[in-house]
C-alpha cells in the first residue's frame, strides 16, 4: 500500500507523474522511520529534521504538515496493512511540484508513504561477522547539503556495490579531506577505552537520529566522554570498537577492519538503554 497525498492506494494503482522533480533533478528529502506496535519512535525528531531540511531547500511547507498531521497519515497507512501492530520500515518521501526545467515555478510539495514489515520489534545486537572497508572512489562534500536525507545517494549507491563485490558488509565514506564521515546507511560511532568519538555534522556527516540519541545517552553516562570530532582513517585500526547507528538497525558492530578485530560490549550497553529510551519515548 502507498499514501500518495493522502489518498491510500494499493502499489500497482499508484501512479507518480514522470514530470517528478525528485526523479529528475534529486529534489526530494525522505525520512527512514520506525513503526513498532503503533508507535513511530522517535517521531518529534524525524518531523522536526524533515521541516528544517525543507527549509534549507527552500521547500514551502504546508499549513497541513503539522506533526498531528503527519503521524496520522503514517498510521492511516499502516492500518491497511493486515498485521498493523507488527513493526514496520516505513519511508515517507517529500518532492517539490514541477515547475519548470531547473528553477520550479510552483512552491506546492507532493509526498508519498510506504512501508515494509520488520521481523523484530526493538533493537537487537547482531552476533554475525561484520566486515568493513574504506570507499575511497568518490568522496562526500563536507558542509550543510551532505547533512541532509536527500535522495542524492550515487556514492552510497556506488559504494555498496564496491562492497558487495568484494564482501564487505559496509563501506565507510570519507570526504573531500580525507575524514572518515559515516558508512553507506548510518552514522559512526569509535570507542577507545572511555572515550567515545564520532564525526561532527560540519564534515558532512548525515544528521541521523539515532546518532542524535546517541550523544544524549552517553551524555548522561558518567563512565564515557563524547567527543564530536574529525576522525582519521588511521585512528581506525587503534580504536578498540566502532559501531554504525541508524534508525531500522539501532547499532551495528562492527567487527573487522583490515587486520583489526573489535570488541562489542559498549556497544551492547548503549543498545540497552537505547530501547528503553525507543519504549518510553
Amino acid at each position: 500500500m502507498i499514501n500518495l497525498n493522502g489518498t491510500i492506494l494499493n502499489s500497482e494503482e499508484a501512479q507518480i507523474d514522470p514530470l517528478n522533480r525528485g526523479l529528475h533533478y534529486g529534489d526530494a528529502l525522505f525520512e527512514t522511520i520506525k513503526v513498532s506496535a503503533g508507535k513511530v519512535l522517535f517521531w518529534e525528531d524525524h518531523y522536526f529534521r524533515l521541516m528544517s531540511s525543507m527549509r534549507i531547500l527552500r521547500m514551502e511547507i504546508p499549513m497541513n504538515f503539522t506533526p498531528e498531521y503527519l503521524e496520522e497519515e503514517i498510521l492511516k497507512t499502516l492500518s491497511h496493512y493486515e498485521n498493523n501492530s507488527a513493526a514496520y520500515r516505513l519511508k515517507l518521501i517529500v518532492w517539490r511540484s514541477w515547475g519548470g526545467k531547473y528553477t520550479p515555478t510552483s512552491h506546492e510539495v507532493e509526498y508519498a508513504i510506504f512501508a515494509e514489515m520488520l521481523e523484530e520489534p526493538f533493537y537487537l545486537i547482531s552476533e554475525d561477522p561484520y566486515e568493513v572497508e574504506l570507499f575511497k572512489d568518490h568522496f562526500v562534500t563536507s558542509g550543510l547539503l551532505s547533512t541532509l536525507k536527500s535522495n542524492n545517494k550515487s556514492i552510497n549507491v556506488l559504494g555498496s556495490v564496491f562492497a558487495k563485490e568484494n564482501d564487505y558488509q559496509n563501506c565507510l565514506l570519507l570526504n573531500e579531506k580525507k575524514q572518515v564521515v559515516e558508512a553507506l546507511n548510518g552514522n559512526l560511532f569509535l570507542v577507545n577505552g572511555y572515550k567515545i568519538k564520532t564525526p561532527p555534522l560540519s564534515d558532512g556527516c548525515l544528521n541521523g537520529i539515532l546518532r542524535k540519541q546517541l550523544i544524549n545517552i552517553i551524555g548522561q553516562l558518567p563512565d564515557y566522554v563524547l567527543e564530536e570530532e574529525s576522525i582519521s582513517p588511521f585512528e581506525l585500526q587503534k580504536a578498540d570498537e566502532m559501531f554504525i547507528t541508524n534508525t531500522i538497525v539501532g547499532i551495528q558492530p562492527v567487527t573487522k577492519y583490515r587486520k583489526k578485530e573489535y570488541t562489542t560490549s559498549v556497544a551492547k550497553e548503549l543498545l540497552s538503554k537505547l530501547n528503553v529510551k525507543a519504549r518510553l519515548g
